[in-house]
């Protein structure tokens, strides 16, 4: 006789569950009545979660064809979904990700079973979960993309001489400061021209620093390199032309005055890095990778550049030590390619 108290093995629960269905399965007829009644089971929850929830049409066709797979591996399996285990799960996920299916999909896929048995313990239908401590396979987190030194620099000192004065000014500005500091592009539409009580964020001029006001709202100050720094005084000196802006306490602002949207930085910066020349169009968050991935290149100071993000946690900055660096540039000026302009005055 086996003892009772011994551990289950996750064949055994397979097989545990199989016999359950002997019955059932002994003739088509029970089959085909087994296989109707899951069918209704699926329709009901369905049901709930499109009228009690009222998840949007897509979301229940979704759900319906996450069912339908789970029904299949059921029925092949030859147990009912109301006595399906972890064990089986397991097993189905390790079929799913050895067919190819990514371990994003996967975890969506177990969102849909977890709620469909999560209803069923509600219903009192089943006395556990099955897939509630069963997770996806881990999802390999994408590199960042950065731009090489050449690249990133040659963003940085492009200068449209047929454009607007005023505008090729202010963009200028831009993309220096965000190659410069690494700010995230909310923190820098929340700059303004000074500081003040009501400010997000502002540029100290005399000390060459950005304060800003970042995720979590936490306050944090980083350098301003000289070329980003005399692009912005420069930017100053014209902002106020035409009567645009003058009284208008952010930094970057647009031609009716008001501040600059994140969108709105988004499709400038996009067309300077085309006019520039650059293969690849670049966003914000793509200069702020580069300041990071460059820092960290020249200086090897994990914590600095950990600081300069406003990253809490040191494991977000660790993702700049995989980056592949034998594509950028050896010869460096200091920490940062655009701290210091060769043949420049100092301050």
């Amino acid at each position: 006789m086996a003892d009772p108290a011994a551990p289950v093995s996750e064949d055994q629960a397979l097989g545990a569950a199989g016999p359950s269905q002997g019955a059932s399965t002994s003739s088509g007829g029970s089959t085909a009545h087994d296989a109707a009644s899951e069918g209704a089971l699926i329709q009901r929850y369905l049901e709930h979660v499109r009228v009690e929830k009222r998840l949007a049409l897509r979301t229940v066709e979704l759900y319906a064809l996450d069912l339908r797979k789970l029904a299949d591996f059921a029925a092949e399996a030859k147990v009912a979904l109301r006595q399906v285990h972890s064990a089986h799960v397991r097993r189905w996920i390790a079929q799913m990700h050895g067919g190819g299916r990514s371990g994003r999909g996967i975890a969506l896929i177990l969102s849909g079973w977890r709620g469909f048995y999560a209803w069923l313990g509600r219903e009192g239908l089943v006395s556990s979960n099955p897939v509630q401590d069963v997770r996806a396979p881990k999802v390999a987190k994408p590199l960042p993309k950065a731009l090489s030194v050449d690249d990133a620099v040659q963003l940085a000192a492009f200068r449209a001489a047929d454009d607007d004065p005023w505008l090729e000014a202010r963009d200028a500005a831009m993309a220096e400061l965000l190659y410069s500091s690494g700010l995230r592009v909310g923190e820098l539409t929340g700059l303004d021209v000074a500081a003040s009580a009501a400010a997000r964020g502002w540029i100290d001029w005399q000390a060459g620093e950005a304060h800003v006001l970042g995720k979590g709202s936490k306050r944090r100050s980083v350098p301003v390199g000289r070329a980003a720094m005399t692009a912005l005084r420069h930017w100053l000196a014209v902002r106020g032309q035409a009567g645009v802006g003058a009284a208008q306490a952010a930094l970057f602002i647009g031609r009716n005055g008001t501040r600059l949207t994140a969108q709105s930085i988004w499709q400038r910066l996009k067309r300077r890095s085309l006019q520039a020349g650059l293969a690849t169009p670049v966003h914000p968050h793509m200069l702020r990778h580069s300041f990071a991935s460059h820092v960290l290149q020249s200086s090897s100071d994990l914590r600095a550049v950990q600081e300069l993000l406003g990253h809490a946690n040191i494991s977000t900055t660790q993702v700049y030590t995989r980056l592949d660096f034998q594509h950028l540039a050896r010869a460096y000026d200091a920490a940062h390619p655009r701290a210091r302009s060769k043949g420049g005055n100092k301050p």
